[in-house]
C-alpha cells in the first residue's frame, strides 16, 4: 500500500518586532491583570516607562558584544601574566520569571601577544547580560566570545549573582548566590595557572 508522503511546510518567517506601543499595551494588560486600574493618575505614564526602561535593561540584543573585542593592542612590552578585571556588576533578567538577577563578574585571560582594552572586557560582560539569561549560559558565552576573539592561552570567567526569583518569591532566600565558573585553555588544564586566576578572584573578594 502507498502511502501519500505530506509536503513539508515552509518555516514561517519571524514576526515583526513589536513596537514600542505594542510594549505598553502589554504592560496595561499586566497592570489590569494585577488588579490594578492602568488608567488611574500614579499608573497613567507606566506602561511608556516600563517599556523604556526594558528598552534600557535588554540593550543587549541590540549589539554583538564580540565587536568590544576586535580592537586589540599588541605593545604590551612583554607582559604574559594574567590579565584579571575583577567585579563588573552584572545586571541581567532570568529567562525563567523575567527577575533580576544582580551580582558581580570575575574575567581573566592569559594572553598570547595581544591585549584588549579594559573597558571592552566590561562591555562584553554588560552586553550578553542584558539579555534574558541563565547564570550558566552567560559564564559560558563571555568566556567563549574571549576565547575566540582574542585567541588567549586561556580564559576564565567567574560569576556570583543573587537571583530575585529566589530571593523575592519561591524560596523566598534572601542573600543567597549563585556562583557559576567557565574556565577555558591553561586556565582550566594547567593547575598552577587555574590556582593563580582563582587566587587573584578569591583575593580581590576578601
Amino acid at each position: 500500500m502507498t502511502q501519500n508522503k505530506r509536503t513539508p511546510k515552509p518555516s514561517a518567517r519571524p514576526a515583526a518586532r513589536p513596537t514600542q506601543a505594542d510594549a505598553e499595551a502589554a504592560v496595561r494588560t499586566l497592570i489590569e491583570w494585577a488588579g490594578d486600574d492602568p488608567e488611574r493618575e500614579g499608573l497613567l505614564d507606566t506602561p511608556a516607562r516600563v517599556a523604556r526602561s526594558y528598552r534600557e535593561l535588554f540593550e543587549g540584543y541590540e549589539t554583538d558584544p564580540r565587536d568590544y573585542l576586535e580592537r586589540t593592542f599588541e605593545e604590551v612590552g612583554g607582559y604574559d601574566e594574567l590579565i584579571v578585571l575583577s567585579d563588573i556588576r552584572v545586571v541581567s533578567f532570568c529567562e525563567h520569571h523575567m527577575l533580576p538577577v544582580i551580582g558581580r563578574a570575575h574575567v581573566g585571560y592569559l594572553p598570547n601577544d595581544r591585549v584588549v582594552g579594559i573597558s571592552k572586557l566590561a562591555r562584553v560582560v554588560n552586553g550578553f547580560a542584558r539579555r534574558l539569561q541563565i547564570q550558566e549560559k552567560l559564564s559560558a558565552e563571555i568566556a567563549g566570545a574571549i576565547q575566540d576573539i582574542l585567541k588567549p592561552q586561556g580564559v576564565g570567567v567567574v560569576i556570583e549573582a543573587e537571583h530575585s526569583c529566589m530571593t523575592l518569591r519561591g524560596v523566598n532566600t534572601p542573600g543567597s548566590k549563585l556562583t557559576t565558573s567557565r574556565l577555558l585553555g591553561v586556565i582550566r588544564d594547567d593547575s598552577r595557572t587555574r590556582e593563580e586566576f582563582l587566587r587573584l578572584v578569591n583575593g580581590h573578594k576578601m
